[in-house]
């Protein structure tokens, strides 16, 4: 049987599929965690250094039409209370630096509102910083008191590094969890196609009913042409079939009538001359008539083999009728078929191929052996096997390999005037090795052949 040829695998492809679809959502998630994270975060502190830099603002009071500040401990104890960061400020008037820390830096424009949030460096550290201003009324006019409050970020990044830890940690896990799904679904979505694989490889070989096991929708139409495929085939096998039946029938009855007014003409003819040319022709009418039979044989062997039944046959009952059913022929012969022992033995098989396999056996012992012989038939059984024995006291097997003598329209030298075509014994070989059986043939001590047909139980 040729192997199909196979490209890919719809698991491992649909695994692939989900195992990307898995990592993909696994590092969006990772993406959206950090993101958000480091969103709150910032967030949290920039509320916390907006609500720092307005209660300085707050404290701003115009007295004398001066500005005073009553630069608030709480306005800055906040920062510290959150985390262990370090915290700047610096106040300015007009741009003229007031307090705190001269260097730090300033916003650009106030755009969008009142305060201002920047990212710098600052002492060598990263910074978070909060600018907002309010304008006051003084002697001068009108002044813009600017406050602006940082923080350090080291507190923050490491905040954020063991939540970007516990977010990889997450995404590895549902990864993970996703893969092991992944596998079940994968599974799960080609078992259906397992089970009609299965379903098909245990039928018969002659099993070519439709197959009626719900699949899912997606395997219909692949189940339908399959089903229409073994209603055709089933159709071109009957057919075959019927026309190997007619054909022998055809074959053999006009070959019958013409053998049949042969031997009328023989009676009736005087002249030796002509009474030997009906003689060679009646010859050549047997010669055509057996080629013809066999090869309809094993046209029906070769037919039947490829399926092959499945039926329980008793091969010593079998072995009995087909003696019973050669008795004429063994009798106008003048040799004498007995049964010498017949062990209860059965096999699962054709009954048929097996019968057309003896019938072939008995008829060679018969055409070989000379009269007032005897050709014996047993069926022996033991603990590992059965054992069909047909052996003849004729000329026996000639000097030549039996693998030969199984090969087709093969003859031995010693079947000169023998009507035969040479495939009786390829026939036979056939049938049992399509029950798992072995012929084996051999010459006895004594003198004629031996035929072994082996089958194994179990």
């Amino acid at each position: 049987m040729t192997a199909p040829t196979t490209k890919g695998s719809i698991r491992q492809r649909l695994l692939i599929l989900l195992l990307v679809n898995a990592a993909v959502v696994g590092l969006l998630l990772y993406l959206v965690v950090q993101s958000v994270a480091r969103q709150i975060a910032q967030e949290s502190q920039d509320n916390i250094l907006a609500a720092s830099a307005i209660s300085i603002l707050d404290s701003a009071r115009v007295t004398g039409g001066e500005i005073s500040i009553d630069l608030p401990y709480s306005a800055l104890s906040m920062l510290d209370s959150v985390t262990d960061e370090r915290a700047f400020y610096a106040i300015r008037l007009n741009d003229e630096f007031l307090s705190g820390y001269e260097n730090l830096p300033r916003p650009g424009d106030y755009v969008g509102g009142n305060t201002v949030f920047q990212s710098a460096a600052y002492l060598g550290e990263d910074v978070r910083i909060a600018s907002t201003r309010r304008s006051f009324a003084t002697d001068q006019g009108q002044a813009f008191l600017e406050i602006s409050v940082a923080q350090t970020l080291t507190g923050m990044n490491r905040t954020l590094t063991r939540i970007s830890s516990i977010s990889f940690g997450v995404g590895i896990g549902f990864f993970v969890l996703s893969a092991l799904m992944a596998m079940l679904i994968a599974r799960s979505t080609t078992r259906p196609l397992h089970r009609l694989t299965a379903s098909v490889s245990r039928r018969g070989p002659s099993d070519l009913s439709p197959v009626a096991a719900p699949v899912p929708s997606e395997m219909a139409p692949l189940v339908s042409s399959l089903n229409n495929f073994m209603s055709r085939l089933q159709l071109s096998l009957s057919r075959s079939e019927d026309f190997i039946a007619e054909a022998a029938h055809r074959v053999r009855t006009p070959l019958a009538i013409v053998r049949t007014q042969a031997e009328i003409t023989l009676r009736r003819v005087e002249k030796p001359e002509n009474r030997q040319a009906v003689r060679e022709m009646i010859r050549a009418i047997d010669e055509s008539s057996r080629t013809a039979g066999q090869l309809l044989d094993h046209a029906m062997v070769s037919f039947r083999t490829d399926h092959l039944s499945n039926e329980t046959v008793n091969l010593d009952v079998l072995a009995q009728e087909t003696v019973e059913r050669l008795q004429p022929l063994s009798e106008l012969r003048e040799v004498e078929v007995k049964v010498v022992r017949l062990d209860p033995a059965a096999i699962r098989g054709d009954s048929i191929l097996l019968q057309s396999a003896l019938l072939n056996l008995l008829d060679n012992a018969l055409k070989y052996s000379s009269r007032d012989s005897s050709v014996e038939v047993s069926v022996e059984k033991d603990d590992t096997e059965i054992r069909i024995e047909i052996s003849d006291t004729g000329p026996g097997f000639p000097d030549l390999d039996s693998g030969q003598l199984l090969e087709r329209f093969a003859r031995g030298a010693n079947a000169e005037g023998v009507v035969g075509s040479g495939l009786g014994l390829t026939i036979v070989d056939e049938v049992v090795r399509a029950h798992g059986g072995t012929l084996t043939l051999s010459n006895k001590t004594g003198g004629g052949a031996c035929v072994v047909l082996s089958f194994p139980l179990g």
